[in-house]
């Protein structure tokens, strides 16, 4: 199977500076910024800077520069916003992929949300 990017996807127009961000963290390969519609006190999302669908996507073709950087980057993210374990009370990392996973943009993502206890992650089927 291959990967579609679709480089109009509004992460690609961040990345691009068409589509301001607050920026959290910007690495060489990484861009960490707030989410618009927050569901938690810290609700940022994490993104490689390379056009990458998901995460399988990302850890099959993406470098080793580019996986180094990005799982840092989202270390660093957690330890900045006080939500990693040795800051805090731990936090929630979420990607989607597809539509079964309910992927609203085509660009792989992860969410880290903390400040307050998040509940289960899914309901009890």
């Amino acid at each position: 199977m291959s990967y579609a990017y679709d480089d109009q996807n509004i992460f690609a127009k961040i990345l691009r500076g068409e589509i301001p961000n607050t920026t959290v963290l910007e690495t060489e390969h990484s861009l960490a910024f707030r989410d618009l519609y927050p569901q938690a006190p810290t609700h940022v999302l994490a993104i490689p800077k390379g056009p990458y669908v998901s995460y399988d996507h990302f850890a099959s073709e993406a470098s080793e520069a580019e996986i180094v950087d990005y799982t840092r980057a989202i270390a660093e993210v957690c330890r900045m916003e006080g939500v990693a374990l040795t800051a805090g009370d731990g936090f929630r990392m979420i990607s989607n992929a597809g539509p079964n996973g309910v992927q609203d943009v085509p660009h792989l993502h992860v969410h880290i949300l903390g400040g307050r206890p998040l509940g289960r992650m899914l309901a009890k089927a």
